[in-house]
């Protein structure tokens, strides 16, 4: 009994040996497990660390910057959203109520005049005294310098050929431009014609010696004294604003004193002068003139017999030669292409020679004051 329980503390602090050594080798077998893991936690967590370490920041708010910069590359498309306002300034021209005030429509009126010049504030007529005849007070306003040779340019037939009409209507004033008494809208397009600086005449229809038609209601040497005075008087009455008269064709009809005796009568009776656009060597128009005591003038050259550029610009040459001659010059032509062509880069030049253009109730004021 007694050796045994001497026995018994032995083995006591031998187990507690035992036990100890087996807690330390428990311990050193746990630690050495987890020191293994904590370096390869270093090393997972190394990699994750390494693009951080530019940004210099602390590593946890580094593991956040990474999602910013994709954002950030996506918010930079966002300025294509942007771009919205653009869709507003599409919607600027919203100012497409600028049609809305339809001047345009108001516009369309125009077509009518649309052909023509834009109406402009017509020259002031000469300062005349209240008994001045009707020559004078529709005459073009006009002084010519003293000194220069005067050429005076009537272009005859306007009205019928509205385009060519209103191509002559656009070249320089002044032109003195003759009028059919049967053109459509005769009144407006004399009107715009004078606003664009030109003088106006009335062109009577008469007859020819040939078979060429003079058109609608022409003065006949067939027709009674009666139904003559009352087609010319339809022809004055046509439109107004003109200085006098001149003959379209009429070589037959301005060669019977008879027949162009009433004719004159009436248009000296209203105070306008006359234009003898000799047609025919036997015209009575100038003797009937001088008899009526009436001013008037006579034409020295025509332009385009030949409708060629060339050959208008040698007629021009040749009033030019009149005109140094005389001291003035009446050419008339009609509104051809060719002479409108020739007209439009002769007049500029002829005026550095020396030229003067002027209306032809200019020549007649100067010249030939017969009444």
């Amino acid at each position: 009994m007694a050796s045994g329980r001497a026995v018994s503390p032995v083995l006591l602090a031998l187990a507690g040996v035992i036990a100890v050594f087996a807690v330390a080798l428990g311990a050193r077998f746990i630690i050495g497990r987890d020191a293994p893991k904590m370096e390869a936690v270093v090393e997972r967590e190394a990699p994750v660390i390494a693009p951080a370490s530019p940004i210099k920041v602390a590593p946890p708010k580094v593991a956040e910057a990474p999602p910013p910069p994709p954002p950030v590359r996506e918010a930079e498309p966002a300025p294509a959203p942007v771009p919205a306002p653009p869709p507003q300034v599409t919607e600027a021209p919203a100012p497409v109520p600028v049609p809305a005030p339809p001047p345009p429509p108001a516009l369309t009126p125009k077509p009518v005049v649309a052909m023509l010049p834009p109406p402009v504030a017509p020259l002031e007529p000469p300062k005349v005294g209240p008994g001045s005849p009707l020559w004078k007070k529709n005459a073009l306003p006009f002084r010519a310098p003293p000194g220069k040779p005067a050429i005076a340019i009537v272009i005859d037939d306007m009205g019928v050929d509205r385009k060519r009409s209103n191509r002559t209507v656009s070249l320089p004033a002044p032109l003195t431009l003759a009028w059919l008494p049967y053109a459509h809208e005769l009144p407006a397009q004399a009107r715009a014609a004078r606003a664009a600086g030109h003088e106006l005449m009335l062109h009577l229809p008469m007859e020819p010696s040939g078979s060429a038609d003079p058109g609608p209601q022409a003065l006949r040497v067939s027709l009674d004294k009666g139904e003559i005075l009352r087609r010319t008087k339809a022809a004055l009455d046509s439109f107004d604003g003109y200085v006098g008269v001149n003959n379209h064709m009429g070589s037959r009809f301005t060669a019977d004193s008879a027949a162009m005796a009433p004719v004159l009568g009436e248009i000296a009776r209203r105070g306008l002068l006359w234009l003898d656009s000799r047609t025919t060597a036997k015209s009575a128009g100038l003797t009937l003139a001088r008899e009526f005591q009436m001013p008037f003038a006579g034409r020295d050259i025509f332009l385009d017999n030949e409708m060629t550029v060339s050959a208008v610009r040698g007629q021009l040459a040749k009033t030019e030669q009149v005109a140094r001659r005389q001291g003035y010059a009446i050419a008339i032509g009609h509104p051809h292409d060719a002479t409108i062509d020739a007209l439009a880069s002769w007049m500029p030049e002829v005026q550095k020679r020396g030229f003067v253009l002027v209306p032809v109730s200019a020549v007649v004021r100067a010249h030939h004051t017969g009444g």
